[in-house]
């Protein structure tokens, strides 16, 4: 008997021993650990960071696309591929929603990598983890800070075009609303903040911004919250009707460089969206947390790195949900 319980006590021991290795990417939706290609195919993150290089290189805005590309869409039923899927049978695509309708963009640079990982190793890398990774290396060649990507998600085999346009924050929510948004992911007021801060690259509409310059709140009156001849010149380009689709940096100062000049611009009354200003002017615990990004890079970098891991490991599929899509547009058949 003694020696019978022994035995079990070391059998405990040896896999608590183990316990690290599979807890350390415990989502509530299963686990996701960096090391999950590197037998099934060894050379997934570097066959999806050569491809970002390139279309980076070939256009500087595409780091910003294919970083938001991953943000809408682990909003929206975590981060499960669902906004890569064009409408078919019963599926209604999430990029037409209002959030993404001549917004998101960055899908034939994610078609690309899908089509190199399928000719390297099929079926087996996700367009969930091709996303997440791609996100990863736009910021990192961008000058933005690197991270270890925790992988095995798989794709979802539906969207949703009402998630799409109810969870995913708009540039004229107000501040409360936005954080609303962030907690129902189970993000919190650091990660609104520090996550914010990728529009330290990219770029917004007019449609986007053009309450601010003309009737913020329904009085006919600029955005008080808006610096004078900043408005001004944005009022150039952006007029009261038309010109919708006219492009403007988020960070003027350094429009292709990830750095926190994005939290000085918001300092100086400069953010470009409503969304940006609110950080400052809404809420003290935000308002602290931009200044300190403002005046510490590292710490910006620190914590855009731990809030993007966060962001995403919103429920993923894991295990035997979902399925690895051959093609990333549609569901397998």
């Amino acid at each position: 008997m003694a020696q019978s319980i022994s035995i079990v006590l070391v059998l405990a021991l040896a896999l608590l021993a183990f316990a690290p290795l599979c807890f350390c990417g415990k989502t509530s939706g299963g686990y996701l650990y960096p090391q999950f290609y590197d037998r099934s195919c060894p050379k997934a993150q570097e066959i999806v960071n050569s491809i970002v290089a390139k279309a980076v290189a070939k256009e500087a805005r595409m780091a910003a696309s294919l970083l938001r590309l991953h943000f809408h869409d682990c909003f929206v039923k975590g981060c499960d591929a669902s906004i890569l899927l064009d409408s078919s049978g019963s599926i209604i695509t999430e990029k037409s929603s209002n959030p993404n309708r001549n917004s998101v963009r960055g899908f034939e640079v994610i078609d690309k990598i899908k089509s190199a990982l399928e000719k390297e190793c099929p079926k087996t890398v996700s367009c969930a983890d091709i996303m997440a990774l791609a996100a990863r290396d736009s910021t990192v060649i961008a000058g933005g800070p690197s991270w270890e990507v925790p992988l095995g998600r798989r794709d979802s085999r539906g969207a949703s075009l009402s998630g799409s346009n109810n969870n995913i924050p708009a540039p004229n929510n107000t501040f409360q609303t936005i954080l609303t948004k962030f907690k129902l992911q189970g993000l919190d007021v650091v990660d609104l903040v520090a996550l914010s801060g990728s529009h330290t690259i990219g770029n917004a509409r007019c449609t986007s911004f053009r309450q601010r310059l003309y009737n913020q709140s329904g009085n006919g009156q600029p955005d008080s919250t808006l610096q004078q001849s900043f408005a001004a010149q944005l009022r150039t380009r952006c007029p009261r009707s038309g010109g919708d689709q006219n492009l403007f940096f988020l960070d003027f100062v350094s429009p292709t460089k990830f750095d926190n000049s994005y939290f000085n611009n918001i300092l100086a009354s400069k953010g470009l969206l409503s969304s940006d200003q609110v950080l400052l002017t809404k809420n003290e615990a935000s308002m602290e947390l931009v200044k300190k990004y403002a005046e510490n890079n590292e710490l910006f970098f620190e914590q855009f790195a731990k809030s993007m891991v966060k962001m995403g490991n919103i429920s993923p599929l894991t295990g035997s949900r979902g399925e690895i899509r051959k093609s990333c547009r549609k569901i397998n058949a």
